[in-house]
């Protein structure tokens, strides 16, 4: 069976792999985002609300983006439009109060990674009915949950500790992200 033909079969797959480059590019912010945090272990509750409302806008902007172009009547991309609604609001809602304390923020950000795992893992449910081995994209995932989870049940912990931990919690899905690119790039470039 050719590429062409496994494609056409496995709707996701192929707006995934026509457009595995704004994965790349919401891998890319992310990595950026983390690695500043661990560049400005200082950094000021502000530069902090500020760089979290960068990021958390440019990803949900790039998965609206994705979602808009992977639209087809086959594909159910609702769980990136949600995702994406989530990471813009959370993007605004930053802006508009950068004031917040730093308990607020730790909350905040804990509820966003939470919701954005669960639709993550909704997301690699539906993937993996059409790619083999995908358990990257559920530890991606699981990885968010865990994150908010943690960030949750202790908000109390250390600036520096709270900043070096999102810094290597957003790196890891950086990470994750701009590998399942490669992959996708990859099956994009053997079926064309």
């Amino acid at each position: 069976m050719s590429a062409e033909t496994n494609l056409s079969t496995r709707p996701i797959l192929r707006v995934l792999t026509d457009n595995w480059w704004l994965l790349l590019l919401r891998g890319i912010c992310a990595v950026i985002f983390g690695l500043l945090t661990f560049i400005w272990p200082g950094l000021s509750l502000l530069t902090l609300v500020l760089l979290f409302g960068i990021y958390v806008l440019l990803d949900g902007f790039l998965s609206l983006v994705a979602a808009v172009l992977g639209r087809h009547k086959s594909t159910p991309l609702w769980w990136l439009i949600v995702a994406g609604l989530v990471s813009v609001a959370a993007g605004i809602v930053t802006f508009m109060y950068p004031q917040v304390t730093a308990l607020v923020l730790v909350i905040f950000i804990g509820v966003w990674a939470l919701v954005r795992g669960l639709f993550e893992i909704a997301g690699a449910m539906m993937l993996r009915k059409e790619i083999r081995n995908e358990w990257l994209l559920i530890a991606a995932g699981l990885l968010s949950v865990i994150f908010g989870l943690a960030i949750l049940f202790n908000p109390g912990a250390g600036a520096l500790a709270l900043v070096w931990l999102i810094g290597a919690y957003v790196m890891l899905l950086g990470f994750a992200m701009i590998w399942l690119a490669l992959r996708l790039r990859k099956h994009h470039e053997t079926s064309s």
